[in-house]
C-alpha cells in the first residue's frame, strides 16, 4: 500500500474511448485516482455520479478526478453515457495500476474468497506526490471530502 509522499504509481491504462495514457499526464497538477470495484454497480454509480457532480469544483481547484476499474473500455463508454458521467474512467484490465496501488486485495462475501479492487482513493500534490489517501471507502459524502482536501493543497 502506498504511504503519504510516495510518488504516483505509473502504469498504462485505458480511457473510456480505449486511448491508451499513463497518470503521468497530469504531472505538475494535483490528482484524485479513484479505485472502484465494477462500473454500473449501485455503490460504484453513486461514486462515480457523485464525483461528477462536483466535476466543476474539482476543475475551478485544478483538480483532475480520474476513477479506475479493471472493466473494459466499452464496458466504461456505456456507463459514463448511461449516467452522464464526466470524470475520467480508466479501464487497467491487467490490473497493473491496481497492484501498483495495493487496491487488488482479497476479499469475502457469504464465506466465499476472492479476489477484487477495493474501493480506495488517493490524492496527490502537484509534484505527484501522495497527501491522503481513504480506504474502504464508504461512498455517501465521499467525494465531497475528497473535494474539501484537494482545495486544501
Amino acid at each position: 500500500m502506498l504511504q503519504q509522499g510516495d510518488a504516483i504509481p505509473t502504469g498504462t491504462i485505458k480511457d473510456a474511448d480505449g486511448v491508451e495514457f499513463t497518470l503521468d499526464r497530469y504531472a505538475g497538477k494535483p490528482l484524485v485516482v479513484y479505485f472502484y470495484p465494477k462500473a454500473d454497480t449501485p455503490g460504484c454509480t453513486n461514486e462515480a455520479k457523485d464525483f461528477t457532480a462536483l466535476a466543476d469544483e474539482f476543475a475551478a481547484a485544478g483538480v483532475p478526478v480520474v476513477g479506475v476499474s479493471k472493466d473494459k473500455p466499452a464496458k466504461l463508454r456505456k456507463f459514463a453515457d448511461k449516467y452522464g458521467l464526466s470524470v475520467i474512467l480508466a479501464s487497467d484490465e491487467e490490473g497493473t495500476l491496481c497492484e501498483a496501488f495495493g487496491t487488488w486485495v482479497e476479499k469475502s462475501m457469504y464465506g466465499r474468497s476472492y479476489m477484487g479492487i477495493e474501493r480506495d482513493t488517493f490524492l496527490f500534490d502537484a509534484d505527484g506526490r501522495l497527501q491522503r489517501v481513504w480506504l474502504k471507502v464508504k461512498v455517501k459524502g465521499h467525494a465531497q471530502e475528497v473535494l474539501e482536501a484537494a482545495q486544501a493543497l
